[in-house]
């Protein structure tokens, strides 16, 4: 294949935790503190064992053989990385920071600088939503890196993130171009909420549910009015699904012909806010027994200008990028795989 895909899932891991130590103030060497998923447990695996390293290292650990093992067999051009650091589950604000920034740097030092800088690895400014202030100057700290292409958020957290608490982080954004990323993380942990109205008796249950979280929040940014407050905002939901999207856009739309005087901020309808300042994620795709329907969904959402393609690697539901779709309008294809994530992030 050519190179004309950008991945716009990719979760790099530090081979241990310990690897952040250096990082990170000794006051939270205590490994208790930073335990990564103390919760819901994958039944089988949580990571892809073909993507084991070559030296035995866990999965999504060696930037040299995820080059090998992903981005030069399928031709991807860029993979965004997002780390995974839980952040937002801790109840103390400043180790959650000191975490976000240990993170941030590691990511620098091992993924986009140094021997491994070819610039294929796109970088994800971990913040840490419960400390603005914090987050506000990681955000300054690395904005102007070159690899660095957004802000991210994990999406558990005890509130909707349209509240105007977290209005300095979007400022932050905004002033220096950047969209703001959120991904599934941390729902029904420590101080964060669960994704539903209660808590999941099963990893199957909890994981579906992941979704309901993304949702609430895209409710929440566009009722609250952050971008009509912030218009030159990007949002990118990554890994919430994307099937629900066009029913959501026509709830909300019709909920607010008859409420708008309680939203006297919102100016257009609320769909429009969605296809001019939301970006949306393929993965995980959810696919069908019938191609067509999901076609049509892909047509109602308006896919080809706000979806992106995520595969997710190296977890276990990784969506193959020759296999995810159906066979797709060449124009919606090329778009999707390369082209709004292109635009979006401002790539060569």
């Amino acid at each position: 294949m050519s190179n004309t895909i950008i991945d716009c899932d990719v979760h790099p891991r530090p081979r241990s935790l310990e690897d952040l130590h250096v990082y990170l103030p000794k006051r939270w060497h205590n490994s208790h503190l930073l335990i990564s998923r103390p919760f819901y447990i994958h039944p089988n695996h949580v990571l892809r064992l073909d993507a084991v390293t070559p030296d035995n290292g866990s999965p999504g650990s060696d930037p040299s053989f995820m080059r090998e093992h992903l981005l030069d067999p399928y031709g991807i051009s860029y993979a965004i990385l997002l780390p995974l650091g839980y952040v937002n589950m801790h109840p103390n604000p400043y180790m959650a920071s000191d975490l976000a920034s240990a993170y941030n740097q590691w990511l620098v030092d091992v993924w986009l600088d140094g021997d491994n800088k070819d610039g294929r690895y796109k970088g994800s400014i971990t913040v840490a939503p419960q400390n603005p202030k914090a987050a506000v100057e990681e955000i300054a700290k690395w904005a102007d890196h070159p690899h660095m292409v957004q802000v991210m958020m994990d999406s558990g957290a005890n509130t909707n993130y349209g509240h105007m608490q977290f209005y300095p982080i979007y400022e932050a954004c905004e002033h220096y171009g950047l969209p703001i990323a959120l991904h599934p993380t941390g729902e029904g942990l420590g101080i964060c909420s669960p994704a539903s109205s209660g808590y999941p008796t099963t990893y199957m249950e909890w994981s579906v549910g992941l979704t309901f979280s993304i949702q609430a929040h895209l409710v929440s940014f566009i009722t609250e009015g952050v971008f009509e407050r912030f218009p030159d905002l990007k949002l990118v939901l990554v890994e919430g699904g994307s099937a629900w999207l066009p029913s959501l856009m026509w709830r909300m739309d019709n909920a607010w012909k008859g409420l708008r005087d309680s939203v006297p901020w919102l100016t257009k309808r609320p769909s429009e806010y969605v296809k001019e300042h939301v970006r949306i994620t393929s993965q995980p795709l959810e696919t069908t027994d019938h191609p067509k329907h999901l076609l049509a969904n892909l047509e109602m959402m308006d896919a080809k200008n706000i979806m992106m393609f995520a595969s997710d690697y190296p977890h276990w539901d990784f969506d193959d990028p020759k296999r995810a779709f159906p066979k797709l309008p060449e124009d919606m294809k090329n778009r999707i795989f390369y082209e709004n994530a292109k635009e979006l992030y401002k790539l060569p």
